[in-house]
């Protein structure tokens, strides 16, 4: 039942900045932990960041470390991802997750996924 949608992925250049969006729809926003992943090509799915159910723990690969925040809005019921200081290895398909309960779960066992958005990072 539950939904995600990303959106806001397009073609920036190094050095620039992005902000993603997944909506979310089909449950109580707030006991969800929710994440982001990104995978290229040849490469397997990859863990960019965390997001308690309240908002009160975070996590962050350390390959984004510094430059990624991840967020949420629990008006909006959307989640988001703020992209400074991108790089082209940054490049991917991004894709939102979810998990029901809301603790804090890192890059482990989510449940729910969206369709994907596509970040290109080319000057």
């Amino acid at each position: 039942q539950v939904q995600l949608v990303e959106t806001g992925g397009e073609l920036v250049q190094p050095g620039g900045s992005l902000r993603l969006s997944c909506a979310f729809s089909g449950g109580a926003f707030g006991n969800y932990a929710m994440a982001w992943f990104r995978q290229t090509p040849g490469k397997e799915r990859e863990f960019v960041a965390a997001i308690s159910g309240g908002a009160i723990n975070t996590g962050y690969a350390d390959s984004v470390k510094g430059r990624f925040t991840i967020s949420r809005n629990y008006g909006k019921n959307t989640l988001y991802l703020q992209m400074n200081s991108l790089k082209p290895d940054d490049t991917a398909v991004y894709y939102c997750a979810a998990a029901g309960g809301g603790y804090y779960r890192g890059n482990q066992n989510y449940d729910y996924w969206g369709q994907g958005t596509q970040v290109t990072v080319s000057s």
